[in-house]
């Protein structure tokens, strides 16, 4: 097995994979990429399973030197990525050399970059996943952030390197976080226990995304929302996206290290298409809201799953 050496570990980078999703009947919190396509994007791009772990690095990313030749890809935010000092692009599949150095400079849009290896991190699975959960301690490297001197252990690749290295993602498939975008969400199950007045500010305000955000979950600022009898409910069911709204009348919007389950009023749920978008949100950063049906949702969401079934049939028949 080969390594990457962390010369520098970034703000805060971790190893990351689709999650725990099979274990939140058990209590443990899903964790996983922050935002899943793009995850999923950067391993079809290099030839691995859409579900393998990459890192993921927010708003400063890590520097890494390569111990061996390699195919990565970069995809997510725009954190500047260079290797050996020359700018490199994004959503494409690059050629890495043994002694090679990626780095990254500023933050030009989103806020949460993933870099895959061809053959996946060869980290252990803890509770079926890869995934660093920070909170439990576990996953990932030790259970933590990367730290400088780690050694990020990479698995094999069943590709040529030449067979998957110069991919890139079409233009029209790329996602946009440059720009402002409307979050859509279906209308939660404690939706009636808002105000009609709360509901109509809700989506008619932008929300700010404040400095008491992380993985777990964004804290927003904005129009306080009214509830008719309290905002709390017997605990039920958390999904990632969901959105709480406490007593204080802020809305909090649940991400990919939640709780499982809370007693908190919810006025929506964030559709999977637009959970990506919500995670590149940054402090300060402003949302707004618009209400969606789950039909529509649903549509969206296939026709997305149509762009990945392309992705994986492409690297099934180059196996063949």
């Amino acid at each position: 097995m080969e390594f990457v050496h962390v010369v520098k570990p970034g703000f805060f980078t971790t190893v990351q994979d689709l999650g725990r999703r099979a274990y939140q009947k058990f209590g443990v919190s899903a964790s996983g990429a922050m935002d899943p396509l793009s995850l999923r994007l950067a391993n079809l791009l290099v030839g691995n399973n859409e579900d393998e772990a990459a890192l993921e690095a927010t708003l400063i990313g890590p520097k890494l030197r390569f111990g061996a030749d390699g195919v990565i890809a970069i995809t997510g935010g725009n954190l500047s990525p260079s290797i050996n000092g020359n700018s490199v692009g994004m959503w494409k599949s690059l050629r890495i050399y043994k002694d090679d150095e990626l780095s990254f400079g500023g933050c030009k849009s989103g806020c949460r970059t993933y870099i895959s290896f061809a053959g996946g991190i060869g980290v252990p699975k803890v509770i079926g996943s890869r995934s660093t959960f920070i909170r439990g301690n576990y996953g990932g490297i030790e259970g933590r952030a990367l730290a400088t001197g780690d050694e990020i252990p990479i698995g094999s690749s069943p590709f040529n390197y030449s067979q998957i290295a110069g991919r890139t993602l079409r233009y029209e498939h790329t996602p946009d976080y440059s720009q402002d975008r409307t979050i859509r969400f279906i209308p939660g199950p404690q939706i009636n226990a808002f105000t009609s007045e709360s509901v109509e500010t809700f989506t008619s305000n932008p929300y700010t995304v404040t400095n008491e955000s992380d993985r777990m979950g964004y804290r927003l600022q904005g129009e306080q929302l009214m509830h008719i009898a309290g905002a709390d409910i017997i605990s039920d069911f958390i999904a990632m996206g969901s959105i709480q709204v406490p007593a204080i009348g802020q809305p909090i919007i649940l991400m990919a290290d939640c709780q499982v389950s809370g007693g908190y009023t919810k006025i929506g749920v964030i559709i999977s298409v637009d959970i990506p978008f919500t995670a590149q949100k940054k402090p300060g950063d402003q949302i707004r809201f618009q209400a969606m049906e789950v039909s529509d949702a649903q549509e969206l969401w296939k026709e997305q799953e149509r762009l990945i079934a392309e992705l994986r049939l492409i690297n099934r028949m180059i196996i063949r």
